[in-house]
């Protein structure tokens, strides 16, 4: 009878690890943080503004150009091209564009 009753035990233990290690790893897969709120990133924007963004985020990957450089259109399409290549936020994006804009070669 030992026999029977250690199989039990056996069994019982194995079910009750197998159902621990789902509970654990249900706990595991929790979701992903949100992305910082929109408003943080207005508020960064703000305060270094469009000049400082355009250095911090263009001068990562090629030389500066300057704002007379390029039409206003002609910055428009490419901040569209670069705000994906850069990832850069829709806010950020803005406010180096209105950057660019103001000082444009119109």
């Amino acid at each position: 009878m030992r026999g029977r009753t250690g199989l039990r035990f056996g069994a019982a233990a194995a079910a009750i690890l197998a159902i621990a290690t789902l509970v654990v790893m249900a706990d595991d897969t929790k979701p992903p943080k949100p992305a910082k709120p929109e408003k943080k990133m207005e508020a960064k924007a703000k305060k270094l503004g469009g000049a400082e963004l355009y250095q911090i985020h263009c001068a990562r990957c090629h030389a500066e150009r300057y704002a007379t450089e390029r039409t206003a259109k002609e910055w428009k399409t490419l901040m569209l091209h670069m705000r994906v290549r850069a990832n850069l936020p829709a806010v950020e994006a803005k406010a180096v564009l209105k950057y660019l804009q103001e000082d444009s070669g119109k």
